[in-house]
């Protein structure tokens, strides 16, 4: 593997990693504004789902988000 090629492989993951936990932090975040605390919930019902839904959507998101601005410059 040539150094351009480790060094954008080291951006993508570095960008995926970031982008996915701040989004998956993100999404708990904008739950608990609509009182849905999926994490500290013992309960399972469809406000938890709701809860793990913004979660999950907010790792795509993101991940998405992140990589756009670590990636947009370098070819």
């Amino acid at each position: 593997m040539s150094q351009p090629d480790f060094d954008r492989a080291m951006r993508e993951g570095l960008a995926d990693a970031i982008g996915f936990v701040a989004g998956a932090l993100a999404g708990w975040w904008l739950g608990r504004q609509f009182g849905i605390d999926f994490i500290a919930s013992p309960e399972w019902n469809a406000r938890q789902i709701i809860g793990l839904l913004l979660i999950v959507a907010g790792c795509g998101v993101g991940r998405a988000v992140a990589r756009r601005l670590m990636l947009k410059d370098k070819a």
